[in-house]
Protein backbone atom coordinates (compact mmCIF):
# COMPACT_ATOMS: atom_id res chain seq x y z
CA UNK A 1 0.00 0.00 0.00
CA UNK A 2 0.98 3.40 -1.04
CA UNK A 3 0.82 5.28 2.24
CA UNK A 4 0.85 9.05 1.01
CA UNK A 5 -1.56 7.76 -1.84
CA UNK A 6 -4.51 6.33 0.42
CA UNK A 7 -4.50 9.00 2.74
CA UNK A 8 -4.55 11.84 -0.28
CA UNK A 9 -7.41 9.66 -1.41
CA UNK A 10 -9.62 9.57 1.55
CA UNK A 11 -8.56 13.01 2.93
CA UNK A 12 -11.42 14.49 2.13
CA UNK A 13 -14.01 11.78 4.06
CA UNK A 14 -11.55 12.07 6.81
CA UNK A 15 -12.02 15.90 7.21
CA UNK A 16 -15.50 15.49 6.79
CA UNK A 17 -15.22 13.42 9.52
CA UNK A 18 -13.54 15.47 12.01
CA UNK A 19 -15.70 18.35 11.28
CA UNK A 20 -18.77 15.99 11.92
CA UNK A 21 -17.07 14.89 15.63
CA UNK A 22 -16.45 18.76 16.06
CA UNK A 23 -20.23 19.41 15.87
CA UNK A 24 -22.16 19.94 19.31
CA UNK A 25 -25.74 18.99 17.13
CA UNK A 26 -26.99 16.98 14.39
CA UNK A 27 -30.14 17.18 11.75
CA UNK A 28 -31.17 13.55 10.76
CA UNK A 29 -29.15 13.78 7.91
CA UNK A 30 -25.98 14.79 9.70
CA UNK A 31 -26.13 11.81 12.13
CA UNK A 32 -26.63 9.54 9.54
CA UNK A 33 -23.56 10.50 7.85
CA UNK A 34 -21.63 10.92 11.34
CA UNK A 35 -22.47 6.50 11.23
CA UNK A 36 -21.24 6.19 7.53
CA UNK A 37 -17.99 8.19 8.09
CA UNK A 38 -17.43 6.07 11.32
CA UNK A 39 -17.74 2.93 9.93
CA UNK A 40 -16.05 3.54 6.96
CA UNK A 41 -13.25 5.22 8.56
CA UNK A 42 -12.75 2.09 11.24
CA UNK A 43 -12.19 -0.10 8.19
CA UNK A 44 -9.84 2.34 6.94
CA UNK A 45 -7.66 3.12 10.00
CA UNK A 46 -7.88 -1.06 10.16
CA UNK A 47 -6.21 -1.21 7.42
CA UNK A 48 -3.59 1.43 7.52
CA UNK A 49 -2.89 -0.52 10.92
CA UNK A 50 -2.44 -4.06 9.19
CA UNK A 51 -0.25 -2.53 6.70
CA UNK A 52 1.70 -0.05 7.93
CA UNK A 53 1.69 -0.20 11.81
CA UNK A 54 1.29 2.82 13.77
CA UNK A 55 2.09 6.12 11.28
CA UNK A 56 1.16 9.48 11.58
CA UNK A 57 -1.91 9.39 9.09
CA UNK A 58 -3.55 6.41 11.38
CA UNK A 59 -3.27 8.33 14.12
CA UNK A 60 -4.78 11.78 13.11
CA UNK A 61 -7.84 9.02 12.08
CA UNK A 62 -7.80 7.48 15.04
CA UNK A 63 -8.35 10.92 17.48
CA UNK A 64 -11.12 11.68 14.36
CA UNK A 65 -12.75 8.24 14.84
CA UNK A 66 -12.50 8.51 18.81
CA UNK A 67 -13.96 12.41 19.07
CA UNK A 68 -17.05 10.62 16.63
CA UNK A 69 -17.64 8.27 18.63
CA UNK A 70 -18.37 10.12 21.26
CA UNK A 71 -21.29 12.43 19.51
CA UNK A 72 -23.20 9.48 19.75
CA UNK A 73 -22.37 7.79 22.23
CA UNK A 74 -21.92 10.30 24.48
CA UNK A 75 -19.56 10.66 27.70
CA UNK A 76 -20.64 10.13 31.54
CA UNK A 77 -21.58 13.12 33.49
CA UNK A 78 -19.22 14.04 36.07
CA UNK A 79 -19.78 12.36 39.33
CA UNK A 80 -18.70 15.39 41.83
CA UNK A 81 -21.87 16.58 39.39
CA UNK A 82 -24.08 13.62 39.50
CA UNK A 83 -24.35 13.52 43.72
CA UNK A 84 -26.14 16.77 44.41
CA UNK A 85 -28.69 15.40 42.20
CA UNK A 86 -28.84 11.68 43.68
CA UNK A 87 -29.21 13.38 47.20
CA UNK A 88 -31.19 16.28 46.43
CA UNK A 89 -33.75 15.11 43.39
CA UNK A 90 -33.49 11.45 42.91
CA UNK A 91 -33.32 9.50 46.31
CA UNK A 92 -36.29 11.71 47.59
CA UNK A 93 -38.38 11.34 44.87
CA UNK A 94 -38.20 7.48 44.88
CA UNK A 95 -38.81 7.67 48.95
CA UNK A 96 -41.94 10.17 48.24
CA UNK A 97 -43.46 7.84 46.03
CA UNK A 98 -43.65 4.70 48.00
CA UNK A 99 -44.56 6.86 50.94
CA UNK A 100 -48.36 4.92 51.34
CA UNK A 101 -47.10 1.75 50.86
CA UNK A 102 -44.37 2.13 53.18
CA UNK A 103 -47.01 3.30 55.89
CA UNK A 104 -49.05 0.20 55.14
CA UNK A 105 -45.94 -2.28 55.68
CA UNK A 106 -45.53 -0.87 58.86
CA UNK A 107 -49.18 -1.09 59.64
CA UNK A 108 -49.14 -4.39 59.12
CA UNK A 109 -46.24 -4.88 60.90
CA UNK A 110 -46.98 -3.27 63.98
CA UNK A 111 -50.18 -5.21 63.85
CA UNK A 112 -48.62 -8.80 63.57
CA UNK A 113 -46.27 -7.93 66.62
CA UNK A 114 -48.99 -6.89 68.79
CA UNK A 115 -51.01 -9.71 68.07
CA UNK A 116 -47.36 -12.18 68.55
CA UNK A 117 -47.25 -10.21 71.99
CA UNK A 118 -50.93 -10.36 73.04
CA UNK A 119 -51.36 -13.60 72.13
CA UNK A 120 -47.98 -15.01 74.53
CA UNK A 121 -48.60 -12.73 77.81
CA UNK A 122 -52.67 -14.12 77.64
CA UNK A 123 -51.58 -17.99 77.52
CA UNK A 124 -49.29 -19.09 79.51
CA UNK A 125 -49.09 -21.98 77.56
CA UNK A 126 -47.80 -21.05 75.06
CA UNK A 127 -44.98 -18.68 77.45
CA UNK A 128 -44.24 -22.35 77.86
CA UNK A 129 -43.20 -23.58 75.22
CA UNK A 130 -40.92 -20.68 74.43
CA UNK A 131 -38.98 -21.78 77.04
CA UNK A 132 -38.64 -22.27 81.34
CA UNK A 133 -39.35 -19.54 83.73
CA UNK A 134 -35.90 -19.22 84.74
CA UNK A 135 -34.64 -19.28 80.65
CA UNK A 136 -37.35 -15.93 80.11
CA UNK A 137 -36.39 -14.36 83.38
CA UNK A 138 -32.93 -14.78 81.93
CA UNK A 139 -33.40 -13.17 78.86
CA UNK A 140 -35.69 -10.06 80.45
CA UNK A 141 -33.55 -9.31 83.08
CA UNK A 142 -30.15 -9.88 81.69
CA UNK A 143 -29.97 -10.97 77.88
CA UNK A 144 -32.27 -8.19 76.41
CA UNK A 145 -30.31 -5.82 77.89
CA UNK A 146 -26.50 -7.03 77.67
CA UNK A 147 -26.99 -7.51 74.35
CA UNK A 148 -26.61 -3.74 73.40
CA UNK A 149 -23.17 -3.43 75.60
CA UNK A 150 -21.78 -7.08 75.19
CA UNK A 151 -19.35 -5.45 72.63
CA UNK A 152 -17.48 -2.52 72.19
CA UNK A 153 -19.71 0.22 70.65
CA UNK A 154 -18.15 0.66 67.17
CA UNK A 155 -17.64 -3.07 66.45
CA UNK A 156 -21.64 -3.42 67.14
CA UNK A 157 -22.52 -0.46 65.31
CA UNK A 158 -20.65 -1.73 62.06
CA UNK A 159 -22.60 -5.21 63.08
CA UNK A 160 -25.60 -4.13 63.06
CA UNK A 161 -25.33 -1.53 60.40
CA UNK A 162 -23.81 -4.31 57.90
CA UNK A 163 -26.25 -6.26 58.65
CA UNK A 164 -29.59 -3.95 58.51
CA UNK A 165 -28.14 -2.94 55.03
CA UNK A 166 -27.72 -6.58 53.67
CA UNK A 167 -31.55 -6.98 54.61
CA UNK A 168 -32.30 -4.13 52.83
CA UNK A 169 -30.82 -4.48 50.01
CA UNK A 170 -32.01 -8.20 49.52
CA UNK A 171 -35.72 -6.88 50.00
CA UNK A 172 -35.02 -4.04 47.20
CA UNK A 173 -33.50 -6.52 44.87
CA UNK A 174 -35.86 -9.83 45.62
CA UNK A 175 -39.29 -7.71 46.15
CA UNK A 176 -39.64 -8.94 42.56
CA UNK A 177 -40.14 -12.20 42.78
CA UNK A 178 -43.46 -11.40 45.71
CA UNK A 179 -42.96 -13.56 48.17
CA UNK A 180 -39.44 -12.47 49.85
CA UNK A 181 -40.77 -9.41 51.31
CA UNK A 182 -43.81 -10.67 52.77
CA UNK A 183 -41.57 -13.68 54.65
CA UNK A 184 -39.38 -11.33 55.98
CA UNK A 185 -41.67 -8.67 56.86
CA UNK A 186 -43.50 -11.62 59.30
CA UNK A 187 -40.41 -12.82 60.68
CA UNK A 188 -39.56 -9.44 61.65
CA UNK A 189 -42.82 -8.62 63.13
CA UNK A 190 -43.11 -12.26 65.00
CA UNK A 191 -39.29 -11.62 66.86
CA UNK A 192 -40.60 -8.15 67.45
CA UNK A 193 -44.08 -9.63 69.08
CA UNK A 194 -41.99 -12.50 70.40
CA UNK A 195 -39.72 -10.35 72.21
CA UNK A 196 -41.98 -7.89 73.68
CA UNK A 197 -44.30 -10.76 74.81
CA UNK A 198 -41.98 -12.10 76.53
CA UNK A 199 -40.62 -8.99 78.54
CA UNK A 200 -44.20 -7.72 78.80
CA UNK A 201 -44.79 -11.22 80.57
CA UNK A 202 -41.91 -10.77 83.01
CA UNK A 203 -43.08 -7.10 84.31
CA UNK A 204 -40.25 -5.91 81.81
CA UNK A 205 -42.18 -3.76 79.27
CA UNK A 206 -40.63 -0.60 79.68
CA UNK A 207 -37.49 -2.01 79.49
CA UNK A 208 -38.33 -3.17 76.10
CA UNK A 209 -39.54 -0.01 75.03
CA UNK A 210 -36.51 1.92 76.47
CA UNK A 211 -34.11 0.00 74.60
CA UNK A 212 -35.91 -0.23 71.45
CA UNK A 213 -37.47 2.67 70.37
CA UNK A 214 -33.88 4.83 70.47
CA UNK A 215 -32.73 3.35 67.42
CA UNK A 216 -35.24 1.25 66.10
CA UNK A 217 -37.39 4.14 64.87
CA UNK A 218 -34.91 4.75 62.38
CA UNK A 219 -33.80 1.92 62.08
CA UNK A 220 -37.84 -0.13 61.24
CA UNK A 221 -38.76 2.42 59.40
CA UNK A 222 -35.79 1.49 57.30
CA UNK A 223 -36.39 -1.95 57.02
CA UNK A 224 -40.35 -0.58 56.01
CA UNK A 225 -39.18 1.66 53.16
CA UNK A 226 -36.80 -1.02 51.60
CA UNK A 227 -39.69 -3.29 51.52
CA UNK A 228 -42.28 -1.02 50.08
CA UNK A 229 -39.55 -0.63 47.34
CA UNK A 230 -39.74 -4.30 46.76
CA UNK A 231 -43.25 -4.65 46.64
CA UNK A 232 -43.64 -1.84 44.36
CA UNK A 233 -40.89 -3.52 41.83
CA UNK A 234 -43.23 -6.81 42.28
CA UNK A 235 -46.12 -4.63 41.09
CA UNK A 236 -45.07 -2.90 38.67
CA UNK A 237 -44.81 -5.75 36.56
CA UNK A 238 -47.46 -7.39 37.74
CA UNK A 239 -50.02 -4.44 36.75
CA UNK A 240 -47.92 -2.02 34.28
CA UNK A 241 -50.50 -0.12 33.48
CA UNK A 242 -50.24 1.34 29.70
CA UNK A 243 -46.30 0.82 29.78
CA UNK A 244 -44.95 -2.45 28.98
CA UNK A 245 -44.05 -5.13 31.33
CA UNK A 246 -40.40 -5.00 30.52
CA UNK A 247 -40.40 -1.14 30.32
CA UNK A 248 -42.51 -0.48 33.56
CA UNK A 249 -40.09 -3.26 35.48
CA UNK A 250 -37.18 -1.05 34.10
CA UNK A 251 -38.20 1.67 35.23
CA UNK A 252 -39.40 1.17 38.74
CA UNK A 253 -36.35 -0.91 39.27
CA UNK A 254 -33.95 1.97 38.47
CA UNK A 255 -35.62 4.46 40.45
CA UNK A 256 -36.20 2.18 43.65
CA UNK A 257 -32.90 0.60 43.37
CA UNK A 258 -31.41 4.07 44.54
CA UNK A 259 -33.60 3.59 48.05
CA UNK A 260 -31.17 0.85 48.64
CA UNK A 261 -28.29 2.83 47.93
CA UNK A 262 -29.66 5.53 50.26
CA UNK A 263 -30.57 3.12 53.14
CA UNK A 264 -27.07 2.74 53.47
CA UNK A 265 -26.64 5.60 55.10
CA UNK A 266 -29.77 5.91 57.38
CA UNK A 267 -29.12 2.70 58.44
CA UNK A 268 -25.80 3.88 59.20
CA UNK A 269 -27.45 6.15 61.38
CA UNK A 270 -29.24 3.86 63.20
CA UNK A 271 -26.54 1.84 63.53
CA UNK A 272 -24.36 4.59 65.07
CA UNK A 273 -27.58 5.12 67.64
CA UNK A 274 -27.84 1.30 68.25
CA UNK A 275 -24.31 0.88 69.00
CA UNK A 276 -23.53 4.55 70.77
CA UNK A 277 -27.06 5.86 72.38
CA UNK A 278 -29.03 2.73 72.85
CA UNK A 279 -26.58 1.37 76.02
CA UNK A 280 -25.59 4.32 76.98
CA UNK A 281 -26.65 5.16 80.91
CA UNK A 282 -28.81 8.21 80.10
CA UNK A 283 -32.20 9.26 80.36
CA UNK A 284 -34.45 7.11 78.76
CA UNK A 285 -36.37 10.15 77.69
CA UNK A 286 -33.07 11.67 76.02
CA UNK A 287 -32.28 8.31 74.09
CA UNK A 288 -35.59 7.92 72.63
CA UNK A 289 -35.77 12.08 72.34
CA UNK A 290 -32.63 11.12 69.98
CA UNK A 291 -34.21 8.54 68.06
CA UNK A 292 -37.13 10.29 67.54
CA UNK A 293 -35.13 13.45 65.92
CA UNK A 294 -33.37 11.33 63.58
CA UNK A 295 -36.74 9.54 62.35
CA UNK A 296 -37.78 13.03 62.33
CA UNK A 297 -35.11 14.44 59.93
CA UNK A 298 -35.74 11.13 57.94
CA UNK A 299 -39.75 11.93 57.38
CA UNK A 300 -38.98 15.78 56.58
CA UNK A 301 -36.02 14.21 54.01
CA UNK A 302 -38.38 11.96 52.14
CA UNK A 303 -42.10 13.84 52.66
CA UNK A 304 -40.89 17.76 52.19
CA UNK A 305 -38.17 17.37 49.90
CA UNK A 306 -39.17 14.62 47.88
CA UNK A 307 -43.12 15.81 47.50
CA UNK A 308 -41.18 19.12 45.71
CA UNK A 309 -38.69 16.67 43.64
CA UNK A 310 -42.29 14.86 42.54
CA UNK A 311 -43.86 17.59 41.88
CA UNK A 312 -41.25 19.00 39.81
CA UNK A 313 -41.59 15.78 37.85
CA UNK A 314 -38.98 13.88 39.44
CA UNK A 315 -39.67 10.08 39.31
CA UNK A 316 -36.34 8.86 40.72
CA UNK A 317 -35.37 7.67 37.79
CA UNK A 318 -31.78 8.21 36.13
CA UNK A 319 -31.56 10.44 33.38
CA UNK A 320 -32.86 9.95 29.95
CA UNK A 321 -29.19 9.05 28.60
CA UNK A 322 -28.10 6.90 31.12
CA UNK A 323 -31.75 4.93 30.49
CA UNK A 324 -30.79 4.26 26.82
CA UNK A 325 -33.38 4.43 24.17
CA UNK A 326 -36.56 3.10 25.23
CA UNK A 327 -38.95 2.86 22.45
CA UNK A 328 -37.54 3.37 18.37
CA UNK A 329 -39.22 6.22 16.31
CA UNK A 330 -39.56 7.47 12.52
CA UNK A 331 -38.44 11.59 12.37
Amino acid sequence: MDLDAYAAAHREEWNRLDDLGRQRSFSGREADELIERYQSGSTQLSAIKTVAGSTAQGDRLSVSLSRARLRFTGAGSNVLRQLPAFFLVQLPAALYRIRWLTLGVAAATVLVATLYAVWITQNPAVLAVLGRQIDLDQFANEDFVNYYSENPAASFAGQVWTNNAWIAAQCVAFGILGVYVPAVLFQNAQNIGVSAGVMFSTGNGDVFFQYILPHGLLELTAVFVAAAAGLRIFWAWVAPGALTRTRSLAENGRSLFTVALGLVLVLFVSGIIEGFVTPAPWPWWLKIGIGALALGAFLAYMIVLGGRAVRAGETGDIGEFEAGATQLVAG
